[in-house]
């Protein structure tokens, strides 16, 4: 399967409710039944895009990155994958003062989605949104990502890792979103519908590559639909 194809199909498959969990769906409720609830633009913009079916980082992830931008306050924050521009906001709205976001989305629809919403919510001039293929687009960047947030096409996650060490400093956090793929990535290939079988395999490199890379510490974490984070030596 070429590389559009696996886009496509990954993309259809955010857009339909999730079958299951990776962590019992009680245990889940009652974490999340502790949220604090965000800003009614995101709260809007949320139920907005899930009911449209995009793709939008789940409570328990929210959770964990609001932590993450707590502790470790980035001011300069890199997007592999915006959609219509949630989790980009959510980082500007939880993230220090003066932090901002450069994210990068393919599908032009969701770019011109992410960049209404961006308007709509005054961050325009927080967020930087580059409009292309990830693959093409992170070799063009320069300078350093105190925090790398990866949350694009699963399948291209690998092909995705050496720009992005690039623009890593030591001591920088990737935190890569929806790795567990629902539980599928534990299954074998044979298991998983044809169409996932390229988006299982190279999922299953990208945690192998993450957990025993040189310059990564990695831990994999079952929140959400599965989060890594690496912090780069």
């Amino acid at each position: 399967m070429n590389s559009r194809r696996t886009d496509r199909a990954e993309a259809e498959s955010l857009r339909g409710p999730n079958n299951c969990m990776i962590v019992d769906e009680r245990l889940v409720a009652f974490i999340n039944s502790f949220d604090k609830g965000n800003t009614p633009f995101l709260e809007r913009l949320e139920k907005e895009a899930r009911e449209e079916g995009v793709p939008i980082i789940r409570r328990e992830t929210q959770s964990l990155l609001k932590f993450l931008l707590t502790a470790r306050r980035p001011m300069k924050i890199l997007e592999v994958g915006a959609a219509v521009g949630y989790s980009a906001l959510y980082m500007c709205e939880y993230g220090p003062e003066g932090c901002h976001v450069t994210t990068i989305e393919k599908y032009e629809k969701w770019a011109a989605r992410a960049r209404e919403n961006f308007i709509g919510a005054g961050r325009q001039h927080q967020i930087t949104l580059l409009e292309g293929d990830a693959a093409e687009v992170l070799k063009g960047l320069e300078g350093i990502y105190d925090l790398v947030f990866m949350d694009a096409a699963k399948a291209q996650y690998l092909l995705f890792l050496p720009e992005v060490l690039r623009l890593m400093p030591a001591g920088g956090l990737l935190v890569s979103d929806n790795v567990l793929q629902d539980g599928d990535v534990l299954e074998s290939r044979f298991a998983v519908t044809r169409r996932n079988r390229t988006i299982h395999a190279r999922m299953r490199q990208y945690l192998f590559e993450l957990t025993h890379h040189s310059e990564l510490e990695t831990c994999i974490l079952p929140v959400g639909d599965g989060v890594t984070l690496s912090v780069k030596r």
